[in-house]
């Protein structure tokens, strides 16, 4: 992997937890709406879809860039959908995105030649 990867990776992990973090306050707000007279439903629900469409685009530039395999990408797209998802997208994220900047350090200075 090159550095425009690792940069792509890193997109899609920046966005990947806070967009976990609007999914869980958007389900609180959906049941205080429920059970009280509180409503920031319509608030928080453009934040998470803001940061939902954020994370797809990025997604699709990750997937582009590091030629995911379906599976892979599959599995990322899904931690978008559940409830903590991109707490754990994150976390492997983080991995790959480190990966990818030794692999592109390791490279550039011809340690390795691929």
């Amino acid at each position: 992997m090159d550095l425009k990867t690792a940069s792509a990776l890193r997109r899609l992990r920046l966005v990947s937890a806070p967009e976990a973090v609007s999914f869980l306050l958007l389900l609180v707000c959906s049941v205080l709406k429920r059970t009280t007279e509180f409503d920031a439903v319509p608030v928080m629900g453009m934040i998470h879809g803001l940061l939902f469409i954020g994370y797809v685009l990025f997604w699709a530039d990750a997937w582009n860039r590091a030629k995911w395999s379906l599976k892979t990408a599959g599995w990322y797209l899904l931690m978008c959908l559940v409830p903590l998802g991109g707490f754990f997208a994150e976390r492997r994220l983080r991995r790959d995105q480190d990966a990818a900047v030794i692999a592109a350090r390791a490279r550039r200075e011809g340690v390795v030649n691929a």
